[in-house]
């Protein structure tokens, strides 16, 4: 025995005790109510191929990693008499740290969100939810195996190391990490062995273990072998062929399927896959996917594009960012044909030939989702209702495909809010003399929808687009158009709406034009609210409320400025314009008041301003002074309708 060994036998085990969030999630595997607990398996699995991948990639700069064992494997070995199995492979292992911090804490940011989800879907169970979706979007899969395990064993060597370590834990809150004899581990890598609770003995059947694999896990590009008893020869179960070699033509939907779940983590089923070689200047291939359901994670700001970058087949880095953050949700891999092998982070950064790949994936995944758009409008919507918010973020973000990005936005409309619709179709239908894309931004849609200031724009039949997305009121602002029009918001600056014909026209002449009492009264206005608005004018856009506001024909329009407000970013750049209709019955009946009324007219004025603000859904300006104002308005009604 070599003196590294004594020492290592010599050892005692060393007792931690898992980090909080890791022991309340590991509570919650154990006791959740995942229908399908097969997931553990692909989870593992997964894992196993990833340690694979990453010695490969680790032996470019270091080939002596791979000693004599250069061929990467994954081997499964079912034990129905001690109701064990165990999941080994040859790739790179981890050393005492790295067992630890692999498995012993989460430094993720959506562990939280992960967890609560789990305890909602338990919430949920019985009334037909679908919790199955859950695992694999937070980077928890290991623990998945508890779901079946009373005792989980992992034992692993380090590649080039002369020391194998076990950690162990039955997932009720303390985990052991002792050094083992190389003897008892891996020649290089390492080995999960679950100990099986009784009621998932049937992991240990042969014929079980082999449709989970083929079904989830067929696709990963490391052999697969199941060993189904000690000492058996084991027998292959998947070849390791990476599927995006093979020709699309021989692709099963089912298996591209699989592939996705795979690559994404995720259970649901991919609404677009997009397949291409391209040849020419630069060689490389695409499997790409949308998937069907946002992830949870979707809007953390950490969020990249997780897609895949191999190099002739070697598994490089999951951090290349082949898209644009807008396109952060798409899943898949791309395997470059021209890239060194030896390519290093830095290089990944500044590489010619990957920002020409970069540049071709994404052109080709926009021309896909425009292609689905125009032969499956139902299937788009449905992507576009995941991840539209996301896709609008490239409006502002990426200048050079800004059109092409305004070509695949959906948005509802006050002609038709219940479908989401194109700006093509919103251009067909322009009223004549129409000279802008109007649109409304606001929190959310049943607030919009009921804005003051629609009722000009409804009066004439004008469409407009109501955007309800917190990205919304972004991208408006970098004065984009469309097949020509400009976008124009209705809360900011004059309608303009006087060249477009009502839809009542013999209504509209029966108008009476603004009175000398009225005017006079919009002055006193004016006078009485002073610098709380910037001005007190007519309104061309209201034909049933008394009031609104509206921005200044220059700067960011109502929902911009309260958004900036609102996060401390900026102050309201300029006091909001106070419009009112000169035709509504309350107006009318306060201009016809004398001078001797100019107490009650102030009132009047200032609760007209307050007005304003709740139909944007603020509260008044002064709370205390709206009170005594309206109780003075409520008494005066009182007294005049008292009788004699």
């Amino acid at each position: 025995m070599t003196d590294t060994t004594a020492a290592t036998t010599a050892s005692k085990p060393e007792s931690r005790v898992f980090e909080a969030d890791v022991a309340r999630l590991l509570h919650l595997m154990v006791h959740s109510v995942y229908s399908d607990k097969d997931v553990f398996l692909r989870e593992l699995v997964s894992n196993a191929a990833d340690a694979c991948e990453r010695l490969r990639y680790d032996a470019i700069a270091t080939p002596a990693l791979l000693a004599d064992d250069a061929k990467a494997r994954i081997s499964i070995a079912i034990d129905a008499d001690k109701r064990e199995l165990a999941v080994e492979d040859n790739g790179i292992g981890m050393s005492r740290d790295e067992l630890t911090d692999a498995l012993g804490t989460i430094a993720r940011s959506g562990t939280k969100a992960f967890m609560d989800k789990l305890e909602a879907a338990k919430g949920d169970a019985g009334k037909g939810g679908d919790s199955a979706t859950l695992i694999g979007q937070f980077g928890v899969g290991f623990y998945s195996a508890f779901m079946v395990a009373d005792r989980v064993d992992v034992v692993s060597r380090r590649a080039g190391s002369g020391e194998a370590w076990r950690w162990s834990s039955d997932g009720k809150g303390t985990y052991t990490v002792e050094p083992v004899d190389v003897t008892q581990a891996p020649a290089r890598g390492t080995r999960v062995t679950l100990h099986l609770m009784e009621d998932a003995k049937s992991y240990t059947e042969r014929y079980n273990v082999e449709r989970i694999v083929r079904a989830n896990s067929g696709h990963v590009p490391v052999p697969i072998s199941i060993v189904e008893k000690p000492g058996a020869e084991p027998a292959e179960l998947a070849d390791g062929v990476a599927l995006w070699t093979r020709p699309r033509t021989e692709i099963k939907p089912e298996e591209y399927t699989d592939f996705y779940r795979t690559v994404a983590g995720q259970f649901d089923e991919p609404a677009l896959t997009i397949h291409f070689r391209a040849e020419g200047r630069h060689e490389f291939t695409t499997l790409a996917f949308v998937p069907t359901s946002k992830p949870f994670d979707l809007y953390d700001p950490g969020r990249k594009s997780r897609m895949k970058l191999y190099v002739k087949r070697v598994f490089i880095t999951a951090d290349a960012e082949i898209v644009p953050h807008y396109l952060r949700f798409v899943r898949g891999i791309v395997d470059s044909a021209d890239l060194p092998l030896s390519l290093s982070r830095e290089m990944i950064q500044t590489s010619p030939i990957l920002a020409a790949i970069k540049k071709s994936v994404t052109g080709r995944v926009l021309t896909e989702l425009e292609k689905l758009a125009e032969s499956n409008a139902e299937a788009y919507g449905k992507i576009w209702d995941a991840f539209g918010p996301v896709l609008k973020e490239g409006i502002y973000e990426d200048y050079e495909r800004k059109d092409q990005l305004l070509g695949l936005a959906r948005f509802r409309t006050t002609a038709q809010p219940e479908v989401r619709r194109s700006l093509k179709d919103h251009v067909a239908a322009l009223k004549p003399n129409q000279t802008a894309i109007y649109y409304i931004a606001g929190d959310n849609l049943a607030q919009i929808e009921a804005s003051p200031h629609l009722e000009g724009f409804r009066a004439r039949g004008v469409e407009v687009l109501l955007l309800s997305d917190i990205v919304d009121s972004l991208w408006v602002t970098y004065n984009p158009s469309f097949d020509g029009k400009p976008f124009r918001s209705v809360t900011q600056g004059a309608a303009d709406l006087a060249a477009i014909p009502r839809l009542d026209d013999q209504k509209q002449d029966e108008r009476p034009e603004s009175t000398e009492a009225v005017t006079n009264f919009i002055a006193f206005v004016k006078l009485t609210l002073g610098e709380a608005v910037s001005d007190v004018r007519t309104s061309d856009r209201l034909t049933d409320s008394a009031v609104c506001l509206v921005a200044p024909e220059g700067g960011p329009d109502r929902s911009l400025e309260k958004l900036l407000a609102g996060s401390g970013r900026a102050a309201p750049s300029a006091k909001p314009i106070l419009e009112i209709n000169p035709h509504h019955g309350v107006v009318v009946s306060l201009a016809a008041l004398g001078d001797g009324d100019n107490a009650f007219k102030e009132d009047a004025a200032h609760l007209l301003f307050d007005e304003a603000r709740v139909l944007e859904g603020d509260r008044p300006a002064d709370a205390k002074a709206f009170s005594a104002r309206l109780a003075r308005l409520l008494n005066r009604g009182l007294q005049a309708s008292k009788p004699g």
